[in-house]
Parts: C-alpha cells; structure tokens; sequence
C-alpha cells in the first residue's frame, strides 16, 4: 500500500477537524451547551463519521469520506433563543429529514432544483457574521490578533488547507507564552451525555428545517460532485441514508448533523493519493480511525478551547469560513437573472431577524424563493 494513503486521508482529517472545530464550539455555546454537553457533541459526531466513513468506504470500495455540516454548525451558531434540547430536537428532525430524503428520490430532484443562487445566498448570510466577526477581534487584542491574521493570508499563498490550522496552533501557543492561558487542563477520555431532545415548531421550522437545506445543498450534493469529478459513480441515495441515520442514533448525544464531505474528500479522491482510482477507497479506514481518536479525546480538546482566549476562537472560526464565504457569494451573484433573489436572500439571512419565533436563514430563503417567482413572471 502506497504511504501516500494513510498520509493523504489523516491530512485530511486533521485539517477537517482542526480547522472548523471552533465553529462547533461556538454552535454549542449559542444553544447553552455546557462543558460536559459539547464534549459529548464532539465525540459523538466524531464517532458517526468513524463509523459511516469506514462502512461506506469499504462497502463501496470508493473513498467516501465525511464530516460535520461547516456550513450547518455556522448556521446554528449564528441562531438564538434556542436551548440544547431544542437543538437535540432539531438534529433528530434534520437526521430523519435525510433518511426520508434517500428514501424517496424525487425529494432530492427537489432540492436540487433551489436555484444555486438562491441557496449560496442563505450560505453566504449564514457565515458573513463570523467573517465579520473575526474582523472584530482586532480591537479586543491587536498584538495577537494582526500578526495571526498576516501569517493566515501568507500561509493560504502556500497552502489553503492547513492556513487555519496553522492559526489555531501559533495562536494557541501564543496565548499560552504571553500569559493569556491561565494553565491547560488535565488530560482525559471522553464521555457521552445523553440529552433529552425538545420538539419545539420554532426550532423545527427555524433551525432543523434550514439545517437540511444547507446539509443538502452545500454539502451532500457538493459532496456527491467531488466524488465524480474523481470519476466515481456513487449512488446518492445509500450515501445520503447512512449520513442521516447515523446523524438521528447520535443526536441524543448532542452531535449536529454529519454529510458528505467535500474538502476533505477532494484530499483523498484525487491521483495523488493513488494512480489507481480503485485503491483510494482505503483512506477511508484510515481516516476513520484519525476520527476514532478525535473521538477518545473529545473532552480533552474542548477543554483546551475553553481556555483559549475567546478572541482567537472567534477569529479562527471566521478565517475558516472565508473560503465558503467567498464561494458562496461568487455563485450567488455570478447569475445577473438571480442577482436580486440571492441578494434578498443574503442580506435577510444575515441580518439576523427572528419572526414567529423562526430565524433568519428560513426567512432568508423564502424571501429569495418569493423574489425569484417574480422575476420569473415577468415577459422577456
């Protein structure tokens, strides 16, 4: 077996989980998710993706990798008034929502049909607030922050993919040399915490409902196109399936929705990884067990951000999401006909506006659909 195997699929992982895992941390808090609760979370996504990565790569014999919803912890984490257990509710409604979805195909024809401009639009006004949120943190500690924010844009010339990384690292011990790290924590293994789930109509409506709409759109059918890009032909709806039903068994842990990934799969899809498309399957196992470690040592990590100063953890969160946040508006305006119905959708997406007891992505997304029905009316 080509070395190229095990170190293309724990780069990927290590980048996967390294680079966003500040974003979970701050979906958790904005749910009220204590200590103990958002360990839970981490181990419990941790150990879905161990496990549907290794059973879907080796059961497909293609490398099937995947990851937590970026876009979906930023949407969760951009939304208020929601307790965990309304949280919980909301990721059993999500993981239901896309096992339905592999169940019957005509409901994946349909979300394929949101207009990509539309969809990018709510994407875009889900993350704008940690791109801008990390701009923020200038002024709360500049003599961290500037030379973090240099060192990201230098290091993403040389390579994107462990820019954020290298961040999250230098800026940890940065804290930790200059005092701002009070002590790191004991080491220790992980444990998971059941929750019991809220089904609240806010909740479903408001976060479950835009969660699947992102999960679906900017992640499984990203996620999907990566894998043929590489010249697979996967089946959607086993892939979709699997992902849902793992998301459902491991919500009443605390852990958000898993997807196909899309980043991290483009590591460990491509000739790089092997010249032979039918080896690459392998760095599924490998990449599990990267995660099945992530998993043990879930408490430990979280503990280790929980003394982080809040400013890098804010700022890593948004340089993690400059890429999406570039990408999405790119596709939600590159569409002159669209322009105006991704426009609506981004900024009432971003302006944060809760109606009915539902937030700003739902809203977002409708306002957009409503827009581009009138824009279609119109006689050329």
């Amino acid at each position: 077996m080509r070395v190229s195997i095990p170190v293309s699929a724990f780069v990927a992982a290590i980048v996967g989980f390294g680079g966003t895992l500040a974003i979970i941390i701050a979906a958790a808090a904005a749910v009220g998710a204590t200590q103990l609760e958002t360990a839970s979370w981490v181990t419990a996504i941790c150990l879905a993706m161990a496990i549907e990565t290794a059973w879907l790569s080796w059961r497909t014999r293609m490398p099937v990798i995947t990851a937590w919803s970026t876009p979906g912890a930023a949407l969760i984490a951009a939304s208020t008034g929601f307790t965990m257990s309304e949280a919980v509710g909301a990721f059993l409604v999500t993981g239901l929502l896309l096992v339905v979805t592999a169940l019957f195909k005509p409901l994946t024809r349909l979300i394929a049909k949101i207009p990509a401009s539309v969809a990018s639009g709510m994407l875009a006004g889900i993350v704008v607030t940690f791109a801008t949120g990390a701009v923020n943190t200038i002024p709360a500690d500049p003599w961290l922050i500037v030379p973090l924010i240099a060192a990201f844009f230098v290091l993403r010339l040389v390579n994107p993919a462990v820019s954020v990384l290298a961040v999250l690292i230098g800026g940890g011990f940065a804290a930790f040399l200059t005092g701002r790290v009070g002590g790191l924590p004991t080491p220790e293994l992980s444990t998971l915490t059941l929750i019991a789930p809220e089904f609240t109509p806010a909740a479903i409506i408001g976060l479950a409902v835009p969660l699947y709409l992102v999960t679906m759109a900017s992640q499984n059918l990203s996620g999907l196109a990566v894998l043929r890009a590489s010249g697979y032909e996967p089946a959607p709806a086993p892939l979709i399936g699997v992902t849902g039903l793992f998301s459902v068994l491991s919500a009443p842990f605390g852990a958000s929705t898993t997807n196909l990934a899309a980043i991290s799969a483009a590591i460990c899809t491509g000739p790089d990884v092997h010249p032979d498309p039918a080896e690459r399957w392998k760095t599924g196992p490998f990449y599990a067990l990267a995660y099945l470690v992530f998993a043990i040592f879930g408490a430990s990590l979280v503990a280790i951000f929980a003394v982080l100063p809040q400013s890098l953890i804010v700022l890593v969160a948004g340089l993690a999401l400059m890429g999406p946040l570039a990408n999405a508006l790119t596709i939600a305006l590159q569409d002159d006909k669209d322009r105006m119905a991704a426009t609506v959708t981004f900024a009432a997406t971003a302006s944060g506006l809760t109606l009915l007891g539902i937030g700003s992505a739902f809203w977002g997304l409708v306002g957009g659909l409503v827009v581009l029905f009138l824009d279609r009316l119109k006689k050329p």
